[in-house]
């Protein structure tokens, strides 16, 4: 790519997303590439490569027949660095969230889980296996470990139809503080494979989630597997 397109392509970049910023709402439509080549004065193919880029920024989305959307960048990243929902993050993305409870069984915590749940060894916990589909896709296999007297009346039923994190707080008033998470790249193994849809040995995103409620306590450890080719994770540094 030459200079002159080159210095194009980024303007209409910088132009769209300060158009997205400034002047539209979330799941607004864009107009046509045909349309948006004829407003800005530019060839279809820089059009193209500027929404290549804004899709891969996190500015815009695209729904197969209908068009292009102005996604909740702002609201994304919010929801990473602080209390992250699935079901939230996909709805800001334009993505229909979807949850199957694969397993939902009370079992006994050995010592790992104790110290990253901050109970005794043997104390009853709950374990939770979640598929995270967005549009009918597979994106994420999340497994949950919540202390058990805790959260004593939780049901899969429960998890089917509600957030966890709304469960949280309006069934057992457990307000979110904080979470400490770490991600690392790994390979899918098989038997999560198949539950993702992806051949055996794919890339995949693990990621480690401990929350903290208000009194700084450990309600929930969740040690998740994630399509590389599927799960984009976006975090805001912010300079103070």
């Amino acid at each position: 790519m030459d200079k002159k397109k080159q210095s194009l392509y980024g303007q209409l970049v910088d132009t769209i997303r300060e158009s997205i910023q400034n002047e539209l709402k979330p799941h607004d439509l864009l107009p046509s590439e045909r349309e948006l080549a004829e407003i800005y004065g530019v060839s279809r193919t820089t059009v193209r490569l500027a929404m290549q880029e804004l899709e891969h920024l996190g500015f815009i989305y695209k729904k197969h027949g209908k068009g292009t959307f102005v996604s909740s960048i702002s609201d994304s990243i919010l929801n990473l660095t602080g209390a992250y929902s699935f079901t939230e993050q996909m709805q800001s993305m334009g993505k229909k969230p979807e949850t199957i409870i694969l397993d939902f069984t009370v079992i006994e915590s050995n010592k790992y889980f104790s110290e990253n749940l901050g109970i005794y060894k043997g104390s009853k916990i709950i374990k939770i296996k979640r598929l995270r589909l967005a549009d009918g896709e597979p994106m994420m296999l999340e497994r949950t470990y919540l202390p058990y007297k805790r959260f004593e009346s939780l049901t899969s039923e429960m998890l089917e139809k509600k957030p966890m994190y709304d469960i949280f707080l309006d069934t057992y008033n457990e307000k979110i503080k904080s979470a400490e998470e770490e991600f690392y790249a790994s390979i899918v193994s098989k038997k999560d494979a198949e539950n993702l849809k992806v051949p055996d040995g794919s890339a995949a995103l693990n990621l480690i989630r401990k929350t903290l409620n208000q009194e700084n306590e450990v309600i929930e450890y969740t040690l998740s597997v994630a399509r590389a080719d599927q799960f984009r994770y976006k975090v805001l540094h912010k300079r103070t």
